[in-house]
């Protein structure tokens, strides 16, 4: 299903708000989540109810729920956590959940080129930020480098990668 960068930065927000509380998130949340006035995700709630991305839940506590359809959309599994690493942000470290991290090109030593897809929004990062991801659970890989774009309708960072380490093995 092709959908917009709005489409998807919001069906994230709703998707990664309710893993975390397991409980329908209210329009007013995600506009402040996503950053846009709160009839604008009412209205573009409403048209995903009809494409069958989500579920309106009324009273008090309602709000949205995302359909394993949301999920499919999202090419997540409902549930499925990521692998949680290590970021290094500003000179705090974070434990993140990752979705994937793409070799985007490795053909040349200077070009470099990383996508980090994370479970979570990427709104804190701006182009230019030095970030460390890692090391990865099996092959203690660890990425250093600096922030060319930030998609937060998809969580990825696009990383120009100064750096790759892991453990030789003997």
């Amino acid at each position: 299903m092709d959908l917009t960068s709005s489409q998807r930065e919001i069906l994230n927000a709703l998707v990664n708000g309710y893993e975390t509380t397991e409980s329908p998130m209210p329009a007013t949340e995600i506009a402040e989540v996503c950053d846009r006035h709160v009839g604008t995700i009412r209205n573009l709630m409403q048209m995903m109810k009809s494409l069958g991305l989500v579920e309106g839940v009324p009273g008090s506590e309602g709000g949205y729920v995302p359909t394993d359809r949301a999920f499919d959309a999202l090419d997540r599994e409902r549930g499925e956590d990521g692998e949680t690493l290590g970021l290094a942000h500003d000179y705090d470290r974070v434990d993140v959940a990752v979705e994937s991290i793409d070799f985007t090109n490795v053909h040349h030593p200077e070009k470099c080129r990383a996508r980090v897809t994370f479970r979570e929004s990427v709104a804190r990062f701006s182009v230019g930020d030095p970030v460390i991801v890692g090391p990865t659970p099996n092959s203690g890989l660890v990425l250093a480098g600096q922030v060319e774009a930030a998609d937060e309708g998809r969580n990825e960072l696009h990383l120009d990668v100064a750096r790759l380490e892991a453990p030789l093995e003997e």
